[in-house]
């Protein structure tokens, strides 16, 4: 649409839209005086529906500096006219019906830009209209340019302005991830057919490039033919074409190992420390240690020394990201219970010592989680599954624009799911560092974030925290990789992560918990904005954000492929039978 020929033709403020005058005008809100609120209906206008003063309804005030843009929050009798409404009230004309509305942001009278703030406020008396369905379908576009802009932009449609018949919005890649995003909402509001909406619109774009981290597999139905659908383990419900990929050690990191071995009291952490410590130096060094470890008890020092020694192998041992060979741990942990010196022998360690048996639980520990089917994918995978580098590296290359992995198989046991999300990542982040993103932008999506964010594991005296994804929602976007997080729990995501969303997808919340976390998280919204969330329908949503001066509240479109999320159909499944 030519923005400026269409409100060259109509204007924004029309006669017909009326609603009333201003009698009061605080540094936030107005009072006006609706001549309409006693009408038993709104009015229909070329096809368009008016409330004309209905709470929720945005609104503009005509001042002679600029146009201020508001929400009605509140609509009241004063008290003594309370009695004219009664249970057969037929709507009153000269109802004198009193508007609370919210100051938003102002419009620029000479292009229609709307800026956050209030450039003029308005003086008493001037006039308040109920804002076309024109101009609220093109609020994003005047956020942003004005009706100046006439360069065509990459745009992805969400969906339509609610009580904007057929008006659609199209918000640019920058304004919806370019500070990262958040889809936030209650469980059954829609969270997950917006998550697949925001996906299937990325994906139109040949060159996106977008990475799931799918929780829960409802997003298998995503479309296979720009989509490389991936997981780990055995789900019970998977993408016929979806192949297994594997997490080698290899990328791990020592507190990895930490967080899932999770050892206990003052000796196991020290000693699985060392023993990583040693494993390192081994895999350095083969000649010196043929079998993959360091034999210790009893045993010369000479060439552990020589080989610590070595050229940058003194750095490289304590280097967290360096690798080893796991399944040699629990026999360099027998190793390492040990004294650390022989005082008959000078050079060589000494005998076996009690450590061994304050030890036992951790090596049991390590057995299962190395044998745990919920670990599979990291230890017992076959050699023919292409590693979760090597498909990353062939999705960047290729031509497929979504990259799905499913993590419904990965149980919370030794909190797999967890560590393992957070390897994902880690390796992302350390792409971006490369700068393999700057040309090529890079969005992963991460559902059900709450499970994975913020997460402290293991026990006090070893706990490891989990940041891949803070620190991607901290300085990823300078290396061209953005976030998308879901969930329905924002107030078990931290408040540090969920400040740097600069866009908020925000569906119904109930949880006054979650609405002033939301609150608090962006400072466009305030309480008065914040009171409507409880009540958006399903698959309605409110917009805020840094780049978006106004809070919208938009009816989601439906995607082409909806996940599979929905629950099962008790009317079909309870049917009543004669016993």
């Amino acid at each position: 649409m030519d923005l400026e020929a269409f409100f060259t033709d109509s204007g924004i403020l029309h006669h017909e839209l009326k609603i009333g005058v201003v009698s009061t005008v605080t540094a936030q809100t107005v009072k006006i005086n609706l001549a309409h609120a006693g009408d038993v209906s709104g009015s229909y206008i070329e096809g368009s529906r008016y409330g004309r003063g209905e709470v929720g309804e945005l609104v503009l005030i005509e001042g002679q500096q600029a146009i201020v843009l508001g929400r009605v929050v509140e609509v009241r009798l004063p008290d003594r006219d309370r009695t004219e409404l009664s249970q057969d009230f037929q709507g009153s004309g000269q109802l004198d019906a009193i508007g609370y509305v919210q100051l938003l942001g102002s419009i620029n009278i000479e292009h229609l830009k709307i800026q956050a703030g209030i450039s003029a406020y308005p003086r008493l008396g001037d006039r308040v209209f109920s804002a076309t369905s024109g101009l609220l379908s093109a609020l994003p576009q005047l956020m942003n340019d004005g009706v100046n802009s006439s360069k065509t932009k990459v745009t992805i449609n969400l969906g339509k302005i609610s009580g904007a018949d057929g008006s659609s919005i199209h918000v640019t890649p920058e304004k919806l991830f370019g500070r990262h995003c958040a889809i936030l909402g209650s469980t059954g509001g829609g969270k997950s057919w917006t998550t697949a909406k925001v996906i299937e619109e990325c994906a139109k774009f040949s060159g996106s490039k977008v990475i799931v981290i799918d929780a829960t597999g409802e997003y298998r139905s995503l479309s296979n033919t720009s989509t490389l659908h991936h997981h780990l383990g055995n789900p019970l419900h998977k993408n016929l074409n979806s192949s297994e990929i594997a997490i080698p050690p290899t990328d791990f990191i020592e507190s990895d190992f930490i967080a899932m071995f999770d050892p206990s009291g003052k000796v196991q952490g020290p000693k699985l420390k060392e023993a990583i410590k040693s494993l390192r130096l081994a895999r350095l060094s083969p000649h010196l240690f043929p079998d993959g470890f360091i034999r210790k008890i009893e045993q010369s020092k000479a060439s552990y020394r020589k080989a610590l020694n070595t050229g940058n192998n003194s750095k490289l041992v304590d280097d967290p990201a360096m690798p080893f060979d796991i399944t040699k741990l629990t026999r360099q942990i027998v190793e390492e219970c040990c004294w650390e010196s022989d005082f008959n022998k000078e050079g060589y360690w000494g005998k076996a010592n009690n450590d061994l048996g304050y030890c036992s639980s951790l090596l049991t520990r390590i057995q299962a989680v190395t044998y745990a089917t919920s670990m599979k994918s990291v230890f017992q995978f076959d050699g023919q599954v292409k590693t979760l580098t090597e498909s990353i590296e062939a999705f960047i290359s290729g031509d497929n624009r979504t990259f799905r992995l499913c993590l419904s198989d990965v149980s919370y046991e030794f909190y797999a799911r967890e560590i393992l999300a957070n390897v994902i990542g880690r390796k992302l982040l350390k792409l971006a560092r490369e700068e393999r993103f700057r040309a090529m932008p890079l969005l992963i999506v991460v559902d059900e974030a709450h499970n994975f964010l913020g997460k402290q594991v293991g026990s006090e005296d070893h706990s490891t925290r989990l940041d891949a994804f803070e620190l991607i929602a901290k300085e990823g976007r300078k290396y061209g990789l953005n976030i998308c997080l879901t969930t329905q729990r924002p107030r078990d995501i931290t408040e540090g992560v969920l400040s740097q969303m600069g866009t908020l997808l925000v569906h119904r919340l109930t949880n006054d918990r979650d609405r002033e976390v939301v609150e608090r998280a962006c400072g466009e919204i305030d309480r008065s904005s914040a009171s409507f969330l409880p009540n958006l329908k399903q698959g309605e949503i409110a917009v805020i954000g840094v780049d978006f001066p106004i809070p919208m509240t938009i009816q989601m479109d439906k995607p082409f492929t909806p996940p599979l999320s929905d629950g099962p159909n008790f009317q079909e499944l309870w049917k009543t039978y004669t016993l």
